[in-house]
């Protein structure tokens, strides 16, 4: 789809629904009792603004032939895919309480056979651009005319991974225009912060080095985030790439920017703020009141 101006309701629509999206997260993960939080979180406003906005897709007919394909590679943060599918119109929103559960469609990294709207299996973190690339490449071969738009979704910390060089390699080589790749950059990985773990900096310049377009933005600032993505659509001669600068756990004060919240659902996390049984109701009400800046009264 081609990018438009957002006004300021655009705006507005697309940050509640976030919201939502973000209570539907901590919601289906307390349920499971296992699972991811700070990089769902993190992630809620870009996957809103590209499923309520970007994409050229259809929930009442996810295979369509000219959608476009959002490849998931840090399959980890799967419950805001499932969310985001889920307010979209893939499958009923009452289904996300069967997260992680035998049985379950809604699996703890995506499975491309078992869900509409799901283009790739994932588990072993690098592997989703190189997924990508082939189907980017396989289509500008098809179809050399094609409009479609290949969105490739990664964390930080996997670009620890060497197949995420081979693949950036091949894809400015290829000099793949139909490419949109965006960096969930918020500076941790399970084991600690990405600066101390493997610094990655000057991130920007390593992958300029492999003829990408690189632009920089606030992951939360849902205009900025769809300017740039407007611009990545218009950039023909190469690949794009966008890092989005996010807080990991965005939206409850209480939980950001700790890394240990990673791999951990409320119920499970550290209680040095919040006690274990304390943790899903707080992070709810947080999110309901959009961190204490309104009443639950006002709430329709």
């Amino acid at each position: 789809m081609s990018m438009h101006y957002l006004s300021s309701a655009d705006v507005t629509r697309l940050e509640l629904q976030a919201n939502t999206i973000r209570q539907s997260i901590i919601e289906m993960l307390f349920e499971a009792k296992s699972g991811h939080t700070a990089g769902p979180l993190g992630m809620a406003d870009i996957f809103t603004l590209l499923y309520f906005e970007v994409l050229q897709h259809d929930p009442k007919n996810p295979t369509w032939a000219d959608r476009d394909r959002l490849i998931l590679s840090n399959g980890h943060i799967c419950p805001v895919l499932y969310a985001t599918l889920a307010h979209a119109g893939y499958f009923p929103v009452e289904e996300l309480m069967t997260l992680r559960k035998f049985g379950s469609r809604l699996q703890g990294h995506p499975h491309r056979e078992s869900l509409p709207g799901v283009e790739t299996s994932s588990g072993p973190l690098g592997s989703g651009l190189s997924q990508a690339v082939g189907m980017a490449l396989a289509e500008r071969i098809d179809n050399p005319y094609s409009s479609k738009y290949f969105y490739c979704l990664t964390g930080d910390g996997e670009l620890d991974e060497g197949q995420i060089w081979e693949a950036a390699l091949l894809a400015g080589k290829e000099k793949l225009h139909n490419l949109i790749v965006i960096v969930d950059r918020n500076g941790i990985q399970i084991d600690g912060y990405t600066k101390d773990v493997m610094p990655l900096e000057p991130l920007r310049e390593k992958f300029e080095a492999f003829n990408f377009d690189v632009q920089e933005v606030d992951g939360h600032n849902i205009r900025a985030v769809n300017d740039a993505i407007g611009k990545a659509q218009a950039v023909y001669s190469q690949p794009s790439l966008i890092i989005a600068h996010t807080v990991a756990s965005k939206g409850v004060d209480v939980f950001e920017r700790d890394f240990r919240w990673h791999g951990n659902p409320p119920g499970k996390g550290p209680e040095d703020r919040v006690p274990r049984s304390e943790q899903a109701k707080v992070a709810l009400e947080k999110l309901r009141t959009l961190a204490g800046t309104i009443s639950k009264h006002d709430i329709s």
